[in-house]
C-alpha cells in the first residue's frame, strides 16, 4: 500500500502478563473506512486505542513496537500525547456528553486550544460541526439546553461534532452504533460514510453486516493476530485464510 496514514510495526501489547496483541504489522489507507472485525475478545479494541494513546491509560498496559501516523512513531518520548489524541478522535461504544450545554459541548475542545478568535467565530464553527453531524436540524434552537436531554442517539452524533471540532485527521470508532437503536445507527453510519472523504476513518465492529455496508478496507483479527486484512471486496468474496473463511460463513 502506498502512503498508508497509519502503519503498525511489530506491536505488542500485553495488559499485566497477558498478551493482548501479538506481532502486530499493518497498514491503514488514507481517506477510507477500515473496518477492524473478529470475534469478542480478539484484540479489536486493543488495537484501535494503541492508535490514538488511549491504550497506555489502562493500569497494567504494555506495548512494544510502533504505530506510526504520517510516518511518525506516536510513541516517541518526543511526541505529546494530548496533540496524538487532538489529531486522531475517538467516537466510543456509549456517547459521553459533558454535563454541560449542547453548545458548550462541542465547543468545549475549540476553547482548550484556543483554535478561534472571538465568540463569533465559535458560534460560526459549532453549527458548522452540528450541520456536518447531521444534528443541527434538531438541536439548533436549543443549543442552551443541557445534552444530557438528547436521545441516546442524538448523543452520539453531539460526540461526533465534539470530535470533529478539534479538527482531527483520523476518526475512531470502537463500536460507535452498538448502543443505539436501528435508526440512529443509520444515523451514524450515513454520516461516517459522507466524512470518509475527508478523513481517514478506523471502525471496530462485530457486526458482519455492518462491516460489509462501511468497509473499504478490513481488517480480521483473531486471538491477538491479524488474519487477513485487505480491500473489502477481496476479503468478503475470496478470502485467503481458512480462519476469515470460517468466521464469514459463520462457523464462530
Amino acid at each position: 500500500m502506498s502512503n498508508p496514514h497509519i502503519q503498525v510495526c511489530n506491536l505488542n501489547a500485553w495488559y499485566g502478563s497477558q498478551p493482548a496483541l501479538k506481532n502486530i504489522n499493518l497498514a491503514i489507507p488514507r481517506q477510507q473506512i477500515t473496518v477492524i472485525m473478529g470475534p469478542s475478545g480478539c484484540g479489536k479494541t486493543t488495537l484501535l486505542k494503541t492508535f490514538n494513546r488511549f491504550f497506555e491509560l489502562t493500569e497494567g498496559a504494555r506495548l512494544e513496537g510502533q504505530v506510526l501516523v504520517d510516518g511518525e512513531n506516536i510513541y516517541d518520548r518526543a511526541i505529546d500525547e494530548t496533540e496524538v489524541r487532538k489529531r486522531i478522535g475517538l467516537l466510543a461504544q456509549r456517547p459521553t456528553v459533558l454535563p454541560m450545554s449542547i453548545y458548550e459541548n462541542v465547543a468545549y475542545g475549540m476553547y482548550i486550544h484556543r483554535m478561534k478568535k472571538n465568540a463569533r467565530e465559535y458560534k460560526d464553527a459549532v453549527r458548522h460541526y452540528l450541520e456536518l453531524a447531521g444534528l443541527w436540524d434538531e438541536v439548533g434552537k436549543r443549543l442552551h439546553d443541557p445534552a444530557t436531554a438528547l436521545s441516546i442517539g442524538q448523543q452520539q452524533r453531539l460526540c461526533l461534532a465534539r470530535g470533529l471540532a478539534v479538527e482531527p485527521e483520523i476518526i475512531l470508532g470502537d463500536e460507535p452504533t452498538s448502543a443505539l437503536d436501528p435508526i440512529s445507527s443509520q444515523h451514524i453510519e450515513k454520516k461516517l460514510l459522507e466524512l470518509k472523504d475527508r478523513y481517514t476513518t478506523v471502525i471496530v465492529t462485530h457486526t458482519l453486516r455492518q462491516a460489509k455496508r462501511l468497509a473499504d478496507y478490513v481488517v480480521f483479527m483473531y486471538m491477538g493476530e491479524v488474519v487477513e486484512a485487505g480491500p473489502a471486496s477481496q476479503v468478503f468474496n475470496h478470502p485467503q485464510q481458512e480462519r476469515t473463511q470460517q468466521y464469514l460463513a459463520g462457523m464462530f
